[in-house]
């Protein structure tokens, strides 16, 4: 297991390297930035070269009070201070459809022109610009949160359980490479990122070494395991959980440092074995993982009042069901929850709005 994890360790270092830096709320394109702005500026220039063969074409209605003769220099200038809007009025039009052209052609060409350039100084300038000043705020905001770093199957549910639980959308963090997953979490109020979880840069601009917890769901066990190495070596002490499917990979999943492994499988396996025991049995599993059913699992430290007292005298609102104290859990039955120790975890049910 140790070998497995040390080359998952060796094959992050290499993909780090080869990777250029990380960019917050950078944005996928179908053309590069370059061919954007080329495609841009040809057809700004297309556009011009248009107005130039039209007063080419119209030259006798124009006038030039300088010297009286308009040359093909005294049209593409023309064109130019038309399209700008300067106007200087050295060459003007004067005939009727000299100014008919003006009117229908060269001032709709003008206005396309003039959006073409501040549409591409909104989005290589001010867009960026407003998109770096807007991430500022939110990372400056960010502590305490929730990151969940894979929005899938596993994670678009830990984000839906997480809001039907009373979190503030607006404290959850979703990192996922693909935007249609993105802008389903947007939708619920998420602060979002596109990036890849197993930089570090991506994992520094969400302030994950801040955060209250990380949920790791990348869909792959070898990404979610690589994950889970690099969130560790950021936040050592930020609880992480991490979703596995393949039995041999629980181990390495926890030796990666995750806090909690879950493995879908082997729970949907324990639905089915409890239904074959009892007709109410997965039901009641069901319903305490859910939070719209009438009871469910919570997990807090204990209280001061509770110091002293034994697990069965706890001053929750439910029933105590074990603890943890120095890692280990420990049954309601067992003599350690005969007297609470501070810094002692609680596991126990509650009921929820749903059982009133």
């Amino acid at each position: 297991m140790s070998e497995r994890l040390q080359r998952i360790g060796l094959k992050s270092q290499k993909a780090k390297a080869r990777k250029p830096n990380f960019q917050p709320l950078r944005r996928a394109v179908k053309v590069p930035v370059w061919g954007d702005v080329t495609i841009r500026l040809g057809l700004a220039f297309f556009l011009i070269m248009m107005v130039v063969m039209i007063h080419w074409w119209d030259r006798e209605g124009l006038v030039d009070h300088y010297d009286g003769d308009v040359s093909f220099l005294d049209v593409v200038y023309f064109t130019m201070i038309s399209v700008t809007t300067t106007g200087f009025g050295d060459i003007a039009p004067i005939s009727d459809r000299s100014r008919l052209v003006e009117a229908l052609i060269v001032t709709p060409v003008r206005i396309a022109v003039l959006f073409i350039f501040i549409g591409t100084a909104y989005t290589f300038v001010i867009k960026r610009s407003w998109e770096k000043w807007r991430m500022a705020r939110i990372q400056k905001q960010l502590t305490d949160h929730i990151v969940v770093l894979g929005y899938g199957v596993s994670g678009s549910e830990a984000v839906g359980e997480l809001i039907e639980r009373g979190v503030d959308p607006g404290c959850i963090v979703v990192i996922d490479p693909g935007e249609e997953r993105l802008r389903e979490a947007e939708k619920l109020g998420c602060n979002v990122m596109a990036g890849d979880a197993t930089r570090d840069d991506t994992l520094n601009a969400v302030r994950i070494n801040e955060a209250q917890s990380v949920l790791v769901s990348a869909g792959r066990d070898d990404t979610s395991i690589l994950i889970v190495l690099t969130v560790r070596h950021l936040a050592p002490d930020v609880p992480i959980s991490v979703v596995v499917r393949a039995d041999d990979n629980e181990l390495l999943a926890r030796q990666a440092g995750a806090d909690n492994v879950i493995n879908p499988v082997r729970f949907t396996g324990l639905l089915l074995a409890g239904s074959a025991k009892g007709a109410h049995i997965a039901e009641y599993m069901a319903d305490l993982a859910s939070v719209s059913g009438k009871v469910q699992l919570v997990e807090r430290k204990v209280t001061s009042a509770e110091v002293g007292k034994p697990l069965s005298q706890s001053c929750g609102e439910g029933i105590g069901l074990r603890i943890y104290r120095d890692g280990k859990a420990r049954g309601y039955w067992e003599p350690e929850c005969s007297a609470l120790q501070e810094g002692d975890v609680i596991v126990e049910v509650v009921p929820t709005s749903n059982g009133d």
